[in-house]
């Protein structure tokens, strides 16, 4: 039976998760106190309002704490090889620093996770993910003539996103960070120590994220906040970040799919031909996790598919089930995510559905509240190609400053 000493009643949060680096900031700004956990990590739903955060990262910019994001090193002479055979992109392609995101499978093809693989050098690699991983290449390290291991507390890290991030950055004096293309990686001088800098991050704008000694980490919040006042910027919690993905059509582990380690269910996982992945799976390479399979189910055809929905109306249809018909009479499958996004001025998200429905008519029963009396409306998904929000800044090298 876990017992709380009295005066510590009140304290209770703090004493089951851990902190970030940067907490003492975060806590200080989250007037809210609205507060969720991640990988074990105490971090904020919203600062203050959701949407003046989500703004920022489409207006100006604003910085999310991936500290608690799970970060290993593998590296060693066979490091390219191990990499090679743990996920379905050819790794053999990827330089020296960039980054790419790629997803890694069982031998049955269904995902175990996706995530950020930076290549630091020809033997070295940094695996960033969103849950942990460490079991499953320890497992893969086997045989191999490498070295993995965990480095999640020993790097502390900030997104930067939005339309003036390079320019806060170059006012910072990160000299030619204006010239890192997409996921490139670039390396400055900061407190007598490195920073880390990559073009990369979860919201489909422009961004970047940070990389630092977690001993100069309230030293780089400082150093943005201090100069970011006239570029905008803002915390930003779990909230505002889940909008921006959702418009960019990044997908969410716990959300559009369940890692094939932890499920229970039977077929309660996805493979990324269900999830629309299978751009990145190449089956040029002699061998790799799950490749037989994959190789059958491209032959045969998924059992599943996510589709993006452009829904009429304004109402969001999270939550919502999904049908082949507008009475609703043949049930196909789920909304994963949902939202009305400002800035696409249209009610979007993914819908989980049978393959044999994917390119039919999709409609989805959506309840809402008014003043606490529930209603019911049926609405039609128009199918979506591609991201529903992703502008041209995000990739342009170098960006413009506004």
């Amino acid at each position: 039976m876990l017992t709380i000493d009295a005066k510590d009643q009140g304290n209770h949060i703090d004493l089951r998760l851990q902190q970030s680096p940067f907490f003492p900031r975060i806590k200080e700004l989250c007037l809210s106190e609205q507060w969720t956990e991640w990988n074990g990590y105490q971090t904020p739903t919203y600062f203050l309002d959701s949407y003046i955060e989500y703004y920022a990262t489409r207006n100006t910019c604003a910085v999310f704490d991936v500290s608690p994001m799970k970060k290993y090193i593998i590296e060693g002479p066979d490091a390219e090889v191990m990499m090679n055979r743990l996920t379905v992109r050819d790794v053999r392609k990827q330089k020296v620093g960039r980054v790419t995101y790629t997803v890694w499978c069982t031998d049955e093809g269904r995902i175990i996770d996706d995530g950020t693989l930076f290549r630091l050098a020809e033997d070295k690699f940094m695996l960033c993910a969103a849950d942990p991983n460490l079991d499953w290449l320890e497992l893969g390290a086997i045989g191999m003539d490498v070295t993995v291991y965990e480095n999640s507390y020993d790097m502390a890290a900030l997104a930067l996103q939005g339309p003036t991030s390079c320019a806060l950055l170059k006012k910072l004096g990160f000299t030619g960070i204006e010239n890192a293309k997409p996921f490139d990686i670039m390396y400055f001088p900061f407190e007598g120590g490195e920073l880390m800098i990559s073009r990369t991050g979860f919201t489909g704008d422009l961004g970047y994220e940070l990389w630092v000694d977690p001993n100069d980490a309230l030293a780089l919040w400082d150093a943005l906040f201090s100069t970011g006042f006239e570029y905008g910027i803002r915390a930003m919690g779990d909230e505002s970040l889940d909008m921006a993905r959702i418009e960019a059509g990044l997908l969410a582990p716990a959300v559009e799919f369940n890692s094939a380690l932890h499920t229970v269910e039977f077929r309660h996982d996805q493979t990324p031909f269900e999830l629309g992945l299978d751009w990145m799976v190449n089956f040029k390479k002699p061998s790799f996790s799950g490749r037989e399979a994959l190789l059958k189910e491209k032959e045969q055809g998924p059992k599943w598919k996510l589709v993006k929905l452009d829904f009429e109306g304004q109402k969001s249809a999270q939550g919502s089930l999904l049908y082949a018909d507008r009475k609703c009479t043949k049930e196909i499958g789920y909304v994963t995510s949902g939202m009305w996004s400002s800035v696409v001025k249209a009610s979007i998200g993914y819908g989980f559905v049978k393959a044999e429905y994917a390119d039919g008519p999709i409609f989805a029963e959506i309840y809402y509240q008014k003043e606490m009396r529930w209603y019911q409306k049926v609405v039609e998904g128009r199918k979506h190609e591609g991201a529903f929000w992703w502008p041209d800044r995000a990739r342009q090298t170098p960006p413009a400053d506004t």
